[in-house]
C-alpha cells in the first residue's frame, strides 16, 4: 500500500523543492568513503535541484522507470521514489554503500520501492526511461565517468549525469554562491562529442556549486568549493 500511496501522492501535487531537500537530509552518507572510487556524496541541494529538473521541468521521474547508476547510499534513487517514480533500481560496486542504501530505504519508509544491486555497472541490462548518476569524475581513475555515460546511453532514454566543470571559473562560483541554485552553461566540447558518438544528444547543462569537507589525506583545506555540471542527455532513437 505504501508504494502506491507514495506514487499517487507525488503525482497529485507538486512537492516543494525544500521538502525534497528535507527528505534527502535523512539519507545517510557513505560511512567509509574510498578514495579510489571518488565517493563524494552529492549535497541535498544539488540532488534536489537535479531531481526537480528531471521531475517537473522534463517529466522524467513521475510514473517512470528509473536507474540510479553508481547509487552510493541511495540518495538519487530514493529521491526519485519519493517523487513518484514507477520503479527504481540502484546499483553500486561497494557492498557497504548498498548496505547503507538499504538501511536508508527502511529509515524513510521506502524499502519496498527500490531494488538494490551490488555489482559493477557492466552487469546492468534492460531498459530504463530515466538514468540518474553521480559518477566518479575520473580524477583517481582516468575516464571513469565515460564508462558511466556509455552504460547510461546503452540502457536509458533520458540521462541526468553530474560531471566536473572543465575549468576553474571564479566569476561563476561567485554567481552560484549568491544563492542561485544553478546557472545554464555550455557543454564541454569533449563531453558533447563523446555523447554524440555513443548515440545521445546534450539538451542542457546546468552548473551547480559543490562544497565538500576535508575527507582524505590529500585534501589541504577544511572545505573546497567547486563547480559541477548537470548534463541532461537524451538518447537519439
Amino acid at each position: 500500500m505504501r508504494r502506491n500511496f507514495m506514487g499517487e501522492f507525488a503525482q497529485k501535487r507538486l512537492i516543494r523543492k525544500l521538502d525534497v531537500e528535507r527528505f534527502l537530509a535523512n539519507i545517510s552518507s557513505q560511512p567509509m568513503p574510498r578514495t579510489q572510487l571518488e565517493q563524494y556524496t552529492v549535497s541535498e541541494k544539488i540532488a534536489a535541484a537535479m531531481l526537480y529538473i528531471a521531475a517537473y521541468s522534463n517529466n522524467d521521474i513521475i510514473g517512470k522507470s528509473a536507474l540510479d547508476l553508481g547509487c552510493g547510499t541511495g540518495r538519487l534513487g530514493l529521491g526519485a521514489a519519493f517523487l513518484g517514480a514507477k520503479s527504481v533500481l540502484g546499483v553500486d560496486i561497494d557492498k557497504l554503500a548498498i548496505k547503507t542504501a538499504r538501511e536508508n530505504a527502511s529509515k524513510v519508509g521506502l524499502a519496498q520501492n527500490v531494488e538494490w544491486v551490488n555489482g559493477d555497472i557492466s552487469s546492468i541490462t534492460g531498459g530504463f526511461e530515466t538514468v540518474l548518476q553521480n559518477p566518479p569524475f575520473g580524477v583517481q581513475s582516468r575516464g571513469a565517468d565515460r564508462a558511466f555515460l556509455v552504460k547510461a546511453l546503452e540502457v536509458g532514454i533520458s540521462i541526468y549525469s553530474l560531471h566536473n566543470h572543465p575549468e576553474v571559473d571564479k566569476h561563476l562560483i561567485a554567481q552560484l554562491k549568491a544563492s542561485q541554485d544553478f546557472v545554464r552553461v555550455a557543454p564541454s566540447p569533449f563531453l558533447e562529442r563523446f555523447v554524440v558518438k555513443h548515440g545521445g544528444v546534450v539538451v542542457a547543462v546546468y552548473a551547480m556549486l559543490m562544497t565538500i569537507p576535508r575527507m582524505f589525506n590529500f585534501h589541504t583545506k577544511a572545505k573546497h568549493d567547486f563547480i559541477i555540471d548537470l548534463y541532461v542527455i537524451k538518447k537519439v532513437s
